[in-house]
């Protein structure tokens, strides 16, 4: 199995359908790429890292801006045998060499615009590696290495995340529970290429099944998307919650607006059910969320095929072994009906990561017996359906009681003030922490603490409600639109 190979043939495509446009801010086309164009182009850039003289699991560290070149390096590297190391083009030089020095990668593949690591490895651009031969898909095995993702690590270090070549069939079970993708589907998605949320929702599943994916190449202006999403005629957007929230506040949106949308997708981040709401009564389209992580991307969602409960991610995709497990045992005890445990996959999901890179020991740690521990807490109720209460280690202690940020932030979205809010631990003096809200007002004249405290004593026990509040302009949040929860000071 080759992973490039699967997103490119399983469908059968028509070598003259469209798999790729990328479009300007008016939705313009700017460059098109039939299937048959695609994949030519793919196994020249294959061609051209094995001329380069790369040996077959060569890591190759992707320095690119968001344009074509980056999804044609990255499936020719995996094409050929290699293993793409995709970074972010925001990375300055010293991150981007945390990266390459972690991955041991050979050689950097560089558009003369991103920040280079300081390196003496071999530098080539995309061009270059186009004039290749045309060679076949290289036959790797399921459990080959397809591709490097670095994420966040605990210890503020980039960790690195393995992925086999069986990552991209794995994703089958998200096309009707979560997309009804078809083969006549033009799907935009919002995020950058550096993200496994792109790569697998932006590419590899619009290919695996003979559709379009398109890309976007300009500002990124909260009220872009409307524009794009009529122009370019999509229909699925994927995108993360804050930018759904940032359209509706920005743009003039209404169910007359992008006719050809069948519905929205998001993931990334707990989607609120407020902002679900205003979504569906000012379009008139439906939005359905996933849950997934970067270890094993999405594998929770509603869909077409299963009905959207605000407040939860949905239930787990046909197919996938999910379990909640509890956390005061050492063993692996699923969690009753109900009842808030940690997150777990099992071992033999094919959609999982092989490995952490070069962290054996935080392999090991990161499964319970045979499930491997998400990291996130969650409850499942007897219908099914997956109710997140946030990161295991997020979770604040407040008098000796454990309370998730996101129970909090939940009852202060009732409010009608609050637009968004963040709820973390902050140390006030040495040794004393206090839970804190940090609240982006509707009414940027808005900042009646007194307000607040006073819904948050309706809906929560004393020892989760906030000691403190903070109103700010906006929240921080990577370049994706997820919230950084440990810069909030």
């Amino acid at each position: 199995m080759n992973l490039a190979r699967y997103c490119l043939e399983n469908a059968s495509p028509d070598p003259a359908d469209v798999a790729l446009e990328v479009i300007g801010p008016e939705g313009e086309g700017l460059e098109t790429w039939t299937y048959g164009v695609l994949r030519d182009t793919i196994l020249r850039i294959a061609g051209g890292l094995q001329s380069a003289g790369l040996r077959r699991g060569d890591r190759v560290l992707i320095r690119l801006g968001h344009s074509s070149d980056f999804p044609l390096v990255f499936f020719g590297a995996i094409a050929g045998g290699f293993v793409p190391v995709p970074t972010s083009d925001l990375l300055t030089s010293v991150e981007a060499g945390q990266i390459l020095s972690d991955s041991g990668a050979a050689l950097v593949v560089h558009d003369g615009k991103t920040a280079l690591p300081a390196s003496s490895l071999p530098l080539l651009s995309p061009e270059a590696l186009k004039t290749g031969a045309i060679p076949g898909f290289e036959d790797t095995g399921p459990d080959d290495p397809a591709f490097l993702i670095y994420t966040s690590g605990t210890s503020g270090t980039p960790k690195g995340v393995l992925h086999g070549q069986r990552a991209a069939a794995a994703r089958s079970p998200m096309y009707a529970d979560w997309y009804g993708l078809e083969r006549t589907d033009r799907l935009l998605h919002a995020g950058a290429f550096n993200w496994t949320y792109t790569l697998g929702v932006g590419l590899m599943d619009p290919w695996a099944n003979g559709a379009t994916s398109l890309v976007y190449s300009g500002p990124r202006d909260p009220a872009v998307w409307p524009r794009l999403l009529e122009a370019s005629g999509a229909t699925l957007f994927a995108a993360v919650p804050s930018l759904y929230r940032r359209i509706l506040k920005y743009a003039d949106v209404t169910a007359g607006s992008f006719p050809a949308l069948r519905h929205g997708l998001t993931a990334g981040e707990a989607l609120a059910a407020d902002l679900h709401l205003e979504w569906t009564t000012r379009t008139s389209r439906p939005l359905y969320e996933a849950l997934g992580m970067s270890e094993i991307s999405t594998y929770i969602s509603s869909g077409p095929t299963v009905p959207v409960r605000p407040g939860s991610p949905g239930k787990p995709q046909a197919g996938r072994r999910v379990a909640i497990l509890s956390e005061a045992s050492e063993t692996p005890e699923q969690a009753g009906a109900d009842a808030v445990g940690l997150l777990s996959v099992h071992r033999s999901e094919p959609g999982l990561m092989l490995r952490y890179w070069n962290r054996p020991g935080e392999t090991e740690s990161a499964f319970r017996g045979d499930w491997f521990l998400t990291g996130d807490r969650a409850r499942q109720d007897r219908d099914g359906y997956i109710w997140y209460e946030g990161r295991a280690d997020d979770v604040m202690n407040a008098f000796g009681y454990r309370v998730a940020p996101e129970e909090v932030e939940r009852a202060l979205m009732r409010h009608e003030e609050v637009a968004e809010v963040a709820v973390t631990s902050v140390e006030a003096r040495p040794g004393v922490h206090l839970i804190t809200a940090f609240v982006v007002p509707r009414d940027p004249g808005f900042e009646d603490a007194t307000v607040l405290a006073a819904h948050a004593g309706g809906c929560l026990a004393e020892y989760k409600r906030p000691k403190a509040y903070r109103f700010v302009s906006s929240l921080p949040r990577t370049p994706s639109g997820k919230l950084q929860r440990k810069s909030l000071v």
